[in-house]
């Protein structure tokens, strides 16, 4: 066996050697580590190439991380646009169809119906991308597809609330079209009645009324208008009174004396206890006994009341007063004003007697006062000429002052008289004066009115 030779060995291995030493040595210095002999030596040039390959590694690696966190955020904000465009497009589905539930659309609503379908199941796809983090791999046109699905929802949302204005719109037209035919209607049925009424009140009911079929209860109807005349007429009479600075206390109480009202403005009913009294005088005597006892028989006779009754009702009182003015109830109207409006009133009122003249000489003014006073004494008067026009003829009665009340004959116009804490056995209300007269009709008995205070004297 041949022997090595030292020579052939050594120099390789001391090459090896040394390079090796020389890589560990560059090692230990980037690696900061301290040779044998304790004192580490790095060469200036070698530390700042290490700073400058560090700080450009961590740059690289912020901006890696800057770029993965801008992606995630366009990511997820292209996530929600779809999300939103879906939602979008949900909300046009339902708005076209409840649009085509009314008027009723079968093929709009199946249609409606599988749009909201199928943009619930992409809504649940998006939830699930979400979950599972799987983003767009190209967000930004996605983004810009989403904004434009949302748009034409939009647009698909006001285009069917549109047409649902519209056509609310022509169901409003056509409904103010009807509304307006009703009202032209009514108010051509209410012209129709309110000239009728003129004529005469509500007496028009009484237009297909025969002899044969008169009852009580078209005398009732008649007294009824003839009572809210009366009333009107002493509205105005007050309202005068007032407006010449009369003591309405003073005139009141010198109708009817010692009475003890149970409200202020009862004392309105003196008034009215006053118009009737003078008005119903002589209502029993044919024709209010103007023409005397020389009456005719025939004048007397129900069938002339009647048709009398039927003349006068559907005439204007001032028409006829100016066509017949030496007529009976031209008569009539004169005499009862000249004993309603006395004077002194009359001259209070307007400053002269202008009317009570005219009046006296069968001259009718065409005055409120007086057109007022004419309407009630023609109420009157058709209540007279109907009261004659029964067989027997109907007859007017009073109460007299202090008697007890009776539900029988009467009629209380102050309800407060049988609610009053006041009131006791000793003291219990008696009739004050009679309002408005009562009425016989055969067996029939229509209620006077009377007002109740608290009287001591029978």
């Amino acid at each position: 066996m041949e022997a090595v030779k030292p020579s052939a060995v050594t120099p390789s291995k001391s090459k090896w050697v040394r390079t090796f030493s020389k890589v560990l040595h560059l090692h230990a210095a980037g690696a900061g580590i301290v040779p044998d002999d304790g004192v580490q030596k790095v060469p200036k040039e070698a530390g700042e190439w290490n700073d400058s390959k560090t700080t450009k590694r961590l740059s690289q690696k912020f901006d890696r991380l800057h770029d993965e966190e801008l992606e995630r955020r366009v990511a997820w904000e292209a996530l929600i646009a779809k999300i939103f465009a879906t939602i979008s497009a949900i909300k046009a589905g339902y708005a076209q169809l409840q649009h085509a539930q009314s008027p009723y659309d079968a093929e709009g609503i199946q249609t409606a119906d599988r749009l909201i379908v199928s943009d619930l199941k992409k809504l649940s796809e998006l939830k699930q991308c979400f979950l599972k983090k799987q983003y767009d791999p190209s967000p930004e046109h996605s983004m810009l597809l989403a904004e434009i699905q949302e748009q034409k929802s939009l647009s698909k949302t006001f285009e069917i609330m549109g047409k649902k204005l519209e056509s609310q719109l022509r169901l409003k037209e056509s409904e103010i079209i009807f509304l307006r035919e009703s009202l032209d209607e009514s108010n051509k049925q209410n012209k129709l009645l309110e000239k009728r009424l003129n004529q005469s009140g509500q007496l028009f009911v009484l237009d297909n009324l025969h002899l044969s079929g008169l009852g009580p209860s078209h005398f009732m109807t008649v007294l009824r208008q003839t009572v809210k005349s009366i009333r009107s007429f002493v509205r105005l009479m007050i309202d005068e009174m007032k407006s010449a600075d009369w003591d309405i206390n003073s005139a009141a109480n010198s109708i009817e004396r010692a009475v003890i009202y149970w409200k202020a403005d009862d004392k309105c009913f003196a008034f009215e206890s006053f118009i009737c009294r003078e008005m119903f005088k002589a209502f029993h005597h044919p024709y209010f006994f103007l023409l005397g006892d020389s009456v005719p028989e025939g004048k007397k006779h129900p069938q002339v009341f009647f048709e009398r009754f039927m003349e006068l009702k559907s005439t204007k009182v001032k028409e006829y007063l100016a066509t017949k003015p030496k007529s009976t109830f031209a008569k009539f109207c004169r005499t009862k004003y000249l004993q309603v409006v006395h004077p002194k009133m009359e001259s209070s009122f307007f400053g002269n007697l202008s009317i009570r003249d005219m009046v006296s000489s069968y001259q009718f003014p065409d005055t409120t006062f007086f057109t007022l006073f004419a309407e009630m004494a023609k109420r009157v008067w058709l209540l007279h000429c109907l009261a004659f026009a029964f067989v027997p003829a109907a007859s007017i009665f009073q109460i007299s002052k202090g008697c007890r009340f009776s539900e029988v004959y009467m009629e209380s116009v102050a309800e407060e008289a049988f609610f009053s804490s006041e009131i006791t056995p000793q003291s219990e209300p008696r009739v004050a004066f009679t309002v408005v007269p009562g009425f016989r009709i055969g067996k029939t008995i229509i209620q006077c009115q009377v007002y109740l205070s608290q009287l001591k004297t029978r």
